[in-house]
């Protein structure tokens, strides 16, 4: 085929093909159903059609984590291509190939580089525009959650006000019963309410670290001794597990501001949470790492992992996915009150091969 020889007849055909190109490529964008891959593959056949060979051309796109092609790519080819950028960031490309075998590189026409351009250009504004739709409904998640999470703070701090007075009460007058009185049933009736008050104690303890309503003792202390003695005081609860533990630590001497009761309320919670999870003779590894600006704690257990679906809600309050009567929900609602009272952030990752890692980021200092 002569590369050089095209008529005026044809460079208008060309014309109508590279218009009609552009608007079909237009309208399959427009009319994206949800899948990325439906939309690039029309895309692909779209442009096929459009080139001067197109029952030889073999059109490649390669955008973000897409990579398809309209037929088997030639192993030696002449091609034209174009980059897909986002805000100034290479995404992915375009590319046109005629097998050598047939044609050359100048069987490729300006107009059609000039067309691959702006088909690149018009997919990139595609992905942008999907990109802002996402992070603007993600932001709407966030904000409606913590419009949701504020009203609840206030609703529970009123609650856990108004539960401590009475309990106080109940807690004392059971004592009080329960050190007098000479009758066994009545001992043992007084020290259930005793077990039954503390544990309400306990919960509204929760509440109020929720709510953000419990006092700060913010100082500078070491990390690892406050991590050191909470792993003693929970080695009964491994031991009974049949679970090993594992604690490493970067900087033995870190040093960090911080509340030392409530980094062991967070550590206490994670790890009795990661003991629960974890099956028997499976080990749960602690790490404490740093930088200049920050300090991490991870706790890795081999349990059976966290569902995706419920990844989410694993922070709110009241939320189990423990049996009833096993969990009161507020746990990691604690961990993520207290977290971000720190100023820092808690995220979950999969463990390999199975099993979850819980990770919370702190400044060392305010």
């Amino acid at each position: 085929m002569d590369a050089q020889s095209i008529s005026i007849e044809e460079k208008l055909q060309e014309r109508i093909k590279e218009l009609s190109c552009l608007y079909q490529v237009s309208s399959a964008l427009r009319e994206f159903d949800g899948s990325y891959e439906a939309t690039l593959k029309s895309i692909l056949q779209i442009l096929k059609n459009a080139w001067r060979f197109p029952e030889l051309a073999t059109v490649e796109i390669q955008c973000e984590s897409y990579h398809l092609s309209s037929n088997p790519i030639p192993k030696k080819a002449y091609s034209q291509k174009s980059i897909i950028k986002i805000s100034e960031n290479e995404v992915g490309f375009i590319k046109v190939h005629y097998p050598a075998s047939d044609l050359s590189k100048a069987h490729f026409l300006v107009e059609e580089q000039r067309l691959l351009d702006k088909i690149a250009y018009e997919i990139a504004l595609f992905f942008e525009r999907q990109n802002i739709k996402i992070q603007e409904e993600h932001l709407k998640l966030i904000a409606a959650r913590n419009d949701r999470l504020a009203i609840l703070g206030e609703i529970t701090a009123g609650i856990a006000h108004e539960l401590n007075t009475p309990l106080g009460n109940i807690l004392g007058f059971a004592e009080f019963i329960e050190e007098k009185t000479s009758e066994k049933q009545t001992k043992r009736d007084a020290q259930k309410i005793i077990n039954s008050a503390i544990y309400s104690r306990e919960v509204v303890k929760k509440l109020m670290f929720f709510s953000c309503d419990m006092p700060q003792d913010i100082k500078k202390i070491e990390v690892e001794p406050v991590i050191t003695q909470a792993l003693s005081l929970l080695k009964p609860n491994f031991k009974k597990a049949k679970i090993r533990f594992k604690f490493n630590i970067q900087d033995p001497a870190l040093k960090a501001q911080v509340d030392p009761i409530q980094l062991t309320q967070v550590f206490f919670n994670l790890v009795i949470n990661a003991i629960y999870y974890s099956p028997e003779n499976s080990q749960i590894l602690i790490s404490v790492y740093s930088d200049q600006m920050h300090y991490t704690i991870e706790i890795a257990d081999e349990g059976k992992g966290i569902d995706p679906e419920v990844k989410d809600k694993i922070f709110e309050p009241f939320y189990t996915t423990k049996p009833l009567g096993e969990g009161s929900g507020l746990g990691l609602s604690v961990v993520h009150g207290i977290i971000k009272s720190h100023k820092g952030e808690i995220s979950i990752a999969p463990n390999s091969p199975k099993g979850s890692i819980f990770k919370i980021k702190l400044p060392l200092n305010f």
